[in-house]
């Protein structure tokens, strides 16, 4: 989901900057109100663990460039799951700039950009997930099904919102709109990757971690805890 380097330039950029700060803003908000409800230290250790969770994907999994951006196993959907969506977008925000900042430089000037179509998108989950798992529903009890829905919709909205990146900066010819196609082609096959490793990682959990009783380092969803 990197959308790669001339895609959007110039005074276009302003867009990403003002984006970036609202998705921001938003996890921003997020986390206070998880610090609230679970305190600094438990936002503290999810967030490190979804950095390096991020971190992984972006930089150790296999990801290919493909069209106008490239193809990359992102786990948003087990981040929201197993540690909650302020420390997801978090983990998404600080991973990203981490990897800016070590490996990939040249990814900094679209920083904007990126990390506006991992929060966004993160935010639409969440959204979403709302709707999908009932109310009392346990997220370690959740079936295939609606796992493939989140990640459908996890998928989507990264799809979407490079789309819109690069029409918005390249415009409507037809190479702009093949590489656009050819992208979401390749990126929609992630989802079905996807479910089958979240549903491994609420087996695991539903195997070693059967207390109902609240952890520091898991959302208090994936297993209905009790304070």
């Amino acid at each position: 989901m990197h959308i790669e380097a001339g895609v959007v330039q110039g005074a276009k950029m302003i867009l990403s900057y003002a984006t970036a700060v609202g998705v921001v803003g938003m996890g921003a908000k997020l986390a206070y109100e998880n610090i609230k409800e679970n305190g600094v230290l438990s936002l503290l250790l999810k967030t490190i663990v979804s950095i390096m969770v991020v971190f992984m994907c972006f930089e150790v999994l296999p990801h290919y460039p493909v069209g106008v951006s490239e193809v990359h196993l992102i786990l948003g959907t087990t981040l929201l799951l197993v540690f909650g969506v302020a420390p997801a977008m978090l983990g998404l925000a600080l991973g990203l700039l981490l990897q800016g900042v070590t490996v990939a430089q040249f990814d900094l000037p679209q920083y904007g950009i990126n990390v506006t179509t991992l929060l966004a998108s993160m935010l639409a989950l969440n959204y979403a997930t709302q709707k999908i798992i009932p109310k009392g529903t346990a997220y370690k009890d959740i079936s295939y099904t609606q796992m493939l829905k989140m990640s459908l919709i996890w998928e989507g909205s990264i799809v979407g919102w490079v789309a819109f990146w690069a029409l918005y900066g390249q415009g409507f010819g037809a190479e702009n709109l093949s590489e656009i196609v050819s992208f979401g082609s390749a990126y929609m096959l992630v989802v079905i990757l996807e479910p089958f490793i979240d549903m491994a990682v609420l087996a695991l959990v539903k195997t070693f971690y059967k207390s109902d009783s609240c952890t520091l380092m898991f959302d208090k969803r994936l297993t209905n805890c009790k304070a």
